[in-house]
C-alpha cells in the first residue's frame, strides 16, 4: 500500500513565515497607535468637559463654511511646488556637473551658486525676488518670484544629491563607453544619468514633499493664493485664526501623506529593479 507523505517545511520557509507574521504584527500596532492618537486629538478639540478637564472648542460652523474657501488653493499650492521642483531638478543637475568639472570658472560658477544660496534663508530669498529686484526694473508676479526662489533655493541643496548619484557610477563603465567610441555627452546620456537618476529620485521625493510645505512661504507675498493665504486671510478677517491654521494644517498633512504614500511606492518598485 502506497503512503503519501506531507511535505515539511524547510528552516528557511519556518523563518520567513515567522519574519511576515511579526512584520504583520508590527504594522497592526502602528496603524492602532495611529488611531488612538488620532482619536485624542479629536478629543482634544470636541469642547467637552471630562473630570473638570476643558478641551478646546472649535468654531464648526465657520470651518464648515469656509473648508472649499481653503482647500481651494491647494491647487495652486501643488502648481508653484511642480514648477519649483522642475526648476530645482535643472539647476541641480547643472550644480552638480559644475561641481565635477575640472574646468576652473565652470567649478567656481556653481560652488558660488551653492554657497550663496545656502547661505541665505528661503524667506529672504522669496522677498528679494519680489520686493527688491523692482528697484531694478525688473518686476516679478508673485508666483513667478516664488517658483524662482524655491526653484534657487531647493536647487542648491539637491546639487549635492545629483554629485553624490552622479559620483556613484563606476569609473570603470565610463572608460568601457570611452573604449565603445562614445563621446561624452553620449556616455553621459545613455550610461551615467539613467544610473545617477535611480540613486536621486528617492531623496528628491523628500524634497517635493518639503517644497510643497515651504511653497507656504510664498503666501507673504500676498500675491499667491495657496493654502496658507487662504487661512491667514479669512481667519484673521472673522478673528478665528485657530480654526482656521487648523484646517491649513490638515489640507497639507494630508496632501503630504498622499505624496509619501506614491514616494514609497516608487522608492519600492526602483528597488525592486536592484535584485
Amino acid at each position: 500500500m502506497e503512503t503519501i507523505t506531507t511535505p515539511t517545511k524547510s528552516q528557511a520557509d519556518l523563518l520567513v513565515e515567522a519574519y511576515q507574521r511579526k512584520q504583520r504584527q508590527f504594522r497592526m500596532g502602528v496603524g492602532a497607535t495611529w488611531g488612538v492618537l488620532l482619536l485624542v486629538l479629536i478629543f482634544l478639540f470636541s469642547g467637552n468637559s471630562v473630570l473638570g478637564f476643558e478641551t478646546i472648542q472649535l468654531d464648526t460652523e465657520f470651518m464648515r463654511q469656509n473648508f472649499t474657501f481653503i482647500g481651494s488653493g491647494l491647487g495652486e499650492t501643488l502648481l508653484v511646488s511642480v514648477l519649483s521642483i522642475s526648476l530645482a531638478m535643472v539647476l541641480a543637475l547643472l550644480a552638480a556637473l559644475g561641481r565635477l568639472s575640472t574646468f576652473p570658472p565652470i567649478f567656481a560658477l556653481s560652488t558660488f551658486y551653492v554657497s550663496l544660496i545656502r547661505g541665505t534663508p528661503l524667506y529672504l530669498q522669496i522677498f528679494f525676488f519680489f520686493l527688491a529686484l523692482p528697484q531694478l526694473g525688473i518686476v516679478l508676479s508673485g508666483i513667478f518670484a516664488g517658483v524662482l526662489a524655491l526653484g534657487l533655493n531647493y536647487g542648491a541643496y539637491m546639487s549635492e544629491t545629483f554629485r553624490a548619484a552622479l559620483a556613484s557610477v563606476g569609473k570603470g563603465q565610463r572608460e568601457a563607453a570611452t573604449a565603445l567610441g562614445m563621446t561624452p555627452l553620449q556616455t553621459m546620456r545613455r550610461i551615467v544619468l539613467p544610473q545617477a537618476l535611480r540613486f536621486a529620485i528617492p531623496p528628491m521625493g523628500n524634497d517635493f514633499i518639503s517644497m510643497t510645505k515651504d511653497s507656504a512661504l510664498v503666501a507673504a507675498t500676498g500675491f499667491v493664493h495657496e493654502v496658507m493665504w487662504r487661512a491667514t486671510r479669512v481667519g484673521r478677517a472673522q478673528f478665528n485664526n485657530l480654526e482656521a491654521l487648523l484646517m491649513a494644517a490638515v489640507f497639507y498633512w494630508v496632501m503630504t501623506l498622499i505624496l509619501t504614500f506614491f514616494q514609497t511606492r516608487l522608492e519600492a518598485r526602483l528597488a525592486r529593479g536592484d535584485r
